[in-house]
């Protein structure tokens, strides 16, 4: 039997390891202080299409690295905890166990100088979670995961990852999981981090004309930054065909809505109207007193831009707002998302 670790019982990882222990596979979980109590005294409060029940199944609770061997250890901190988690999960792994990046942004990369690339798989996410109170854990978005290697290369640990997973969502291997997750990146530093700006969830803000603007813009530049990085971005199940819906230079320059640029609001729309529930997993860090890990996403895509001396005016932006929010210069609502988009208009007249 698979022995899995899953660190984190944040929205992801909690949904996880709830579902897992009601189709009765049994996991681990690190789970520390109100989580862990909550969890313990009455499993953990899963909420989701099927409704609401309570689940304990078999699981272990753990508020430190418990010793190994385990086969897979599920990552599931968020970004700026990365390196935290996986350096003590390292030595407790079976000898050809595996740690799985769970997370947004560029995980994989940055745990493969120290893990090596035996040793890192990663499963990108195409649903979605929130843990509004500890212990309790809505899942906002069917879907499910892509797997892969970095390198991509074959490896038979997939199936064997692929059939614990398969528990939670439907599972599908990538040869090219380096453009599987950036495409996620994309999505994320438009969906995540406007989602953080508004102070709501996807539905009600991509509603509104100019936050789809904004999607459109911010999903452009991470193309452009992409295809300069040698990515070839590959679409997630259920997700938006980011080379389609990158805005053309014929289309940024119309004063009207062209045909094609009415296509894609409309796709923006459907996809509000799918993850409507969806809500940034970056407001819950704000809304806990963390700082929001927008350097992880926006950040990470305008560090590489200016690598490659492409224009990204507002990643940037976001980047900004989402910092003078973290330190309570702003607050989270449609204004500071109408102010952040008056500002990149008057960056792009001043260009």
């Amino acid at each position: 039997m698979t022995r899995l670790l899953v660190v984190g019982c944040g929205g992801i990882g909690g949904v996880i390891a709830a579902t897992l222990a009601e189709r009765g596979v049994p996991v681990a979980c690190v789970a520390r202080g109100p989580i862990a109590e909550a969890i313990r005294m009455r499993g953990f409060d899963l909420r989701d299409e099927a409704g609401r029940r309570f689940v304990r199944g078999p699981v272990e609770i753990h508020e430190e690295q418990p010793p190994g061997p385990w086969d897979f250890v599920l990552l599931a901190v968020p970004p700026d905890r990365l390196e935290e988690a996986a350096l003590p999960a390292l030595p407790t792994l079976a000898p050809d166990g595996a740690l799985v990046c769970l997370q947004n942004g560029l995980a994989e990369e940055r745990l493969l100088p120290l893990a090596g690339a035996d040793r890192v798989l990663g499963a990108v996410i195409a649903w979605g979670a929130s843990a509004p109170e500890p212990g309790v854990y809505e899942r906002t978005s069917a879907g499910g995961f892509t797997v892969g290697r970095l390198d991509g290369g074959s490896d038979p640990r997939l199936e064997r990852l692929a059939e614990v997973l398969e528990h939670v969502g439907p599972v599908r291997h990538s040869a090219n999981l380096r453009g599987a997750r950036w495409s996620k990146l994309a999505i994320n530093c438009a969906v995540s981090s406007l989602g953080v700006i508004g102070g709501d969830r996807l539905g009600a803000l991509l509603r509104l004309r100019f936050v789809r603007r904004l999607a459109l813009e911010v999903m452009s530049e991470a193309v452009a930054v992409a295809e300069a990085e040698g990515v070839r971005l590959e679409r997630l199940a259920g997700t938006i065909d980011l080379q389609w819906i990158a805005l053309t230079r014929e289309e940024r320059a119309a004063a009207a809505g062209t045909p094609s640029l009415l296509a894609k609001h409309g796709v923006l729309l459907a996809v509000g109207a799918r993850y409507r529930r969806l809500r940034s997993s970056m407001l819950a860090a704000l809304e806990r007193g963390r700082v929001p890990p927008v350097d992880f996403l926006n950040g990470e895509l305008v560090a590489r831009a200016r690598r490659h001396g492409i224009a990204v005016p507002v990643n940037e932006a976001i980047v900004e707002t989402i910092h003078a929010i973290a330190r309570r210069e702003a607050r989270p609502g449609r204004e500071t998302l109408e102010r952040l988009f008056e500002a990149t208009r008057r960056r792009d007249a001043a260009a």
